[in-house]
């Protein structure tokens, strides 16, 4: 089931009622968010309930304040490598756009939004709130990591005060630096909000897929990364993940098996905290029972490859030609469910046309060799002996790897 449309609302828009060609509404996160909650769920493919607050709202709320000028002023003619000048314009700036937003206006919004959750996911609804920034997904774009985003935030107070927060990181240092070193207006980028509801990965694991090997730009394999708890470990570098690789084209047949594993060092787990805003969550070393076990199991892993087939031909049609996606994923402690949780078009993942042949006679295979935060080992270890993977198990062409 989803949340009901609110079109009183004029800031919000369910996911339900997002596609990807609302990126100038939502921004790319909330865009891709949108289109596989309404297109890809009869599929199998799930993404938790939420919504978004819309661009719209960032630039409602800093016309209403009149700060345009000022922040015009603060961001114009100086000098980006001067460190201690650019945090201090910065500063300012997040501070013009965080009192912009605290309006009650957004505020009531936010609020019925976040109630109208409660009724469909349960009262006092832990979220995720995540920036959205209208120029991502464009090819020359790439903002990941540059603005803010909030785990585990509880009741309309907190909800209320992330978002702002994430408002005011559209002029986080780094934000502002690649802007003007890319050539990116400041004012022609806007910020919209994703609201969505915590997937329990702090009671089970999270990580993230690429649909393709992320070293050789190797295109049949789906490579899937995973560490216990909540996601941002993984994709912040902050821990050695388990590895898995699927062979599409085999997949597509109907012989469905892991191809290789590696088992990480997940060497620190994200758990929920009692606290607010980056309090609410903390980091535990993880207990050397989980780090000397995978943190998925082999039937999860082709759930999750199947998933990312699916949003990858999806996309690809949509975009007319093969497009490799970067997907995240969290697996839900107490419902035992797999969930996307994120999957932006990545274009820094570039295809490529080499064959299973090719490597092989360059004297090379997928996954072999460094990564960034490796030491030389190889990173695509066939292990026959676990699990009995190595032998392929005969699915219906067309059903999902869960059967």
């Amino acid at each position: 089931m989803r949340v009901g449309p609110m079109t009183v609302l004029s800031y919000v828009r369910w996911f339900g009622d997002i596609r990807l060609s609302d990126v100038p509404a939502v921004g790319g996160k909330n865009a891709s968010l949108g289109e596989l909650y309404a297109m890809l769920a009869a599929e199998g493919v799930r993404v938790p309930e939420g919504f978004a607050l819309t661009a719209r709202a960032y630039r409602d709320a800093l016309a209403a304040a009149g700060v345009e000028d000022e922040l015009r002023r603060l961001l114009s003619n100086f000098d980006h490598h001067d460190v201690a000048l650019l945090a201090e314009r910065a500063a300012t700036a997040r501070r013009l756009v965080y009192e912009a937003t605290g309006t009650a206006l957004l505020r009531h919004q936010i609020a019925a939004a976040y109630h109208a959750l409660e009724e469909e996911c349960g009262t006092g609804v832990a979220v995720a709130v995540r920036s959205s920034a209208t120029a991502e997904d464009l090819p020359t774009a790439s903002f990941a990591g540059q603005h803010e985003s909030f785990l585990n935030v509880h009741g309309e107070g907190d909800l209320f005060e992330a978002c702002r927060r994430c408002f005011a990181s559209i002029f986080t240092d780094r934000a502002i630096v690649y802007r003007i070193d890319n050539g990116f207006d400041h004012f022609r980028v806007a910020l919209s909000v994703g609201v969505m509801k915590m997937v329990r990965a702090d009671l089970a694991a999270s990580g993230v897929i690429f649909t393709l090997d992320t070293e050789s730009g190797f295109r049949d394999v789906v490579f899937v990364t995973g560490s216990w708890g909540l996601g941002e470990n993984v994709v912040q570098g902050k821990v050695d993940p388990d590895e898995f690789y699927v062979h599409k084209p085999t997949f597509r047949q109907g012989y469905r098996a892991v191809l290789s594993r590696r088992l990480g060092k997940k060497q620190t787990r994200l758990v929920y905290a009692r606290g607010h805003g980056e309090a609410s969550t903390r980091n535990l070393p993880t207990r050397r029972s989980e780090r000397e076990r995978s943190c998925l199991t082999d039937a999860e892993v082709l759930e999750l490859a199947d998933s990312a087939i699916r949003i990858e031909d999806h996309y690809s049609e949509l975009a007319g030609h093969p497009t490799p996606m970067d997907i995240e994923w969290a697996k839900d402690g107490e419902a035992g469910k797999l969930y996307i949780v994120q999957a932006p078009r990545d274009g820094r993942l570039a295809p490529s046309s080499w064959s299973v042949r090719d490597l092989c006679a360059k004297g090379s295979r997928p996954g072999a060799g460094n990564r960034p935060g490796r030491r030389g080992e190889d990173r695509l270890r066939q292990d026959s002996g676990r699990s009995g993977s190595a032998r392929p198990r005969r699915v219906p062409p067309g059903r999902g790897a869960g059967g």
